[in-house]
């Protein structure tokens, strides 16, 4: 997930500038063939070093077309892949990506840029990778083709969460940099409405976004926010643990799927035995999953979860579509009697000095009006619903990026480019507002 307000850094000629660069560099930094790597558990393999991977290359500026962004010194005794780890930490980039026959590539402030490293081979990507695996990833890569796991550089510096999987038969890896420090409300820039909605003793709070919006920090806040200020039981189930939680006024409690328990199915089975007043799911990826938030939504505690959607809308339909047609009214039901909140979230650029990104949300209350619209299946009715809702706490995108607008975190032109119907935007820049159709 992206954190939204990481500071700036800068900004790398583009990817297409400096391949041919990196494609002339490369013979020159070729270092002889690797050994096979031997699977963990037994002879430890012969990890590159720091200087074979990523040779001593003439000082550049750190936006010069022909170098890329500069690497991280390596830190002794740390694995060689701390390194790239380390360069991601150091220009407070979003993501790395590692793949044969490219040099190291990260995403800084949107777009996908150049790491001044060799161009990596197979072999390089195996010296780099297979050292740090357990021997569980390992042996789920080779047999399921790719592996999720979390990643910790030094002395829990900075966490990323991992997917490592082959593409053309060749090994490549994703990883998104998590904050160790997590975020409060106002330095995250989210609307106030977002506290109101952790107060809630029972039902459901979805957090909808594509991936990379931000989703992640936002539950984190979220969380932190009730550990600081209420005595509660909080347990979360992930996949994998992106932010580590110290208690505070509540006990927490973290399950890692697959590393404290055996998968997503035993560990919601066991959630509800354990006492939690408020359970994070993680993301509502199939219907068993959101059953049993259901289930326990509806034996009185609160659950938060996670939904790929665009819109807090949308995301009735996007839940439906884990189901069935023939179970699609019983699912409107739960929805209508256990649904709490819905909050979409869009990472948009930001003109705030050190800022690279800030949310823009939706945010839907399930109150009575909602309610029937959802149980009599009027999803095109919700947006307006929302509209006529903002004195009990609801916004939409196109009221949210006016805001921002109006704050001084995005300028007009970023607005109406994420803004999901830019004419009302417009209109909305110039104090005229549309009034919502009848529906009812």
């Amino acid at each position: 997930m992206s954190t939204p307000n990481a500071p700036k850094a800068a900004v790398a000629a583009p990817v297409t500038a400096a391949r041919p660069a990196a494609a002339a560099a490369a013979p020159a930094a070729a270092a002889p063939a690797p050994a096979p790597i031997p699977v963990p558990g037994g002879t430890a393999p012969n990890v590159s070093s720091a200087a074979e991977l990523f040779p001593p290359l003439p000082p550049n500026p750190i936006n010069d077309p022909n170098g890329g962004l500069k690497v991280n010194p390596p830190v002794p005794g740390e694995p060689a892949i701390n390194q790239i780890f380390r360069t991601i930490m150091l220009h407070q980039a979003s993501d790395l990506h590692l793949k044969s026959g490219m040099p190291g590539m990260m995403r800084l402030r949107g777009a996908i840029q150049r790491m001044a490293t060799k161009v990596l081979s197979q072999d390089d990507l195996e010296k780099l990778i297979y050292p740090v695996l357990t021997e569980k990833s390992r042996k789920t890569l080779d047999e399921k083709g790719g592996a999720d796991f979390a990643y910790v550089v030094g002395n829990d510096e900075c966490r990323f969460r991992v997917n490592l999987f082959k593409q053309r038969g060749k090994l490549a890896m994703v990883a998104r940099r998590v904050n160790t420090s997590i975020p409060s409300f106002e330095k995250l820039g989210l609307p106030p409405t977002i506290e109101k909605l952790c107060h809630y003793e029972q039902g459901m709070v979805i957090l909808a976004g594509v991936t990379g919006s931000g989703k992640s920090t936002t539950i984190a806040s979220m969380l932190d926010y009730i550990n600081q200020h209420e005595a509660l039981h909080i347990l979360t189930i992930e996949d994998p643990i992106e932010f580590v939680f110290n208690d505070k006024m509540s006990v927490m409690n973290q399950r890692e799927v697959y590393l404290d328990v055996h998968d997503w199915h035993l560990a919601l089975k066991h959630a509800v035995r354990q006492d939690p007043d408020l359970i994070l799911v993680g993301e509502m990826r199939d219907q068993e999953t959101f059953e049993a938030g259901v289930h326990a939504a509806e034996t009185g505690h609160v659950v938060f979860g996670t939904i790929h959607a665009s819109s807090a809308a949308s995301t009735v339909s996007r839940i439906l579509d884990l189901f069935q047609p023939s179970m699609h009214h019983a699912v409107r039901q739960s929805l209508a009697f256990n649904m709490k909140a819905i909050v979409a979230q869009k990472l948009v650029p930001s003109i705030k000095p050190g800022v690279q990104r800030v949310p823009t949300n939706e945010i839907m209350i399930i109150n009575p009006t909602i309610r029937d619209l959802i149980l009599k299946s009027k999803d095109d009715k919700l947006g307006d619903a929302i509209k006529i809702g903002a004195l009990e706490g609801m916004i939409d995108f196109t009221e949210s990026l006016r805001q921002l607008v109006e704050r001084g975190d995005i300028d007009k032109a970023t607005a109406l480019e994420f803004a999901p119907n830019p004419d009302q935007l417009k209109m909305a820049f110039k104090g005229i507002k549309f009034a919502a159709p009848g529906i009812l």
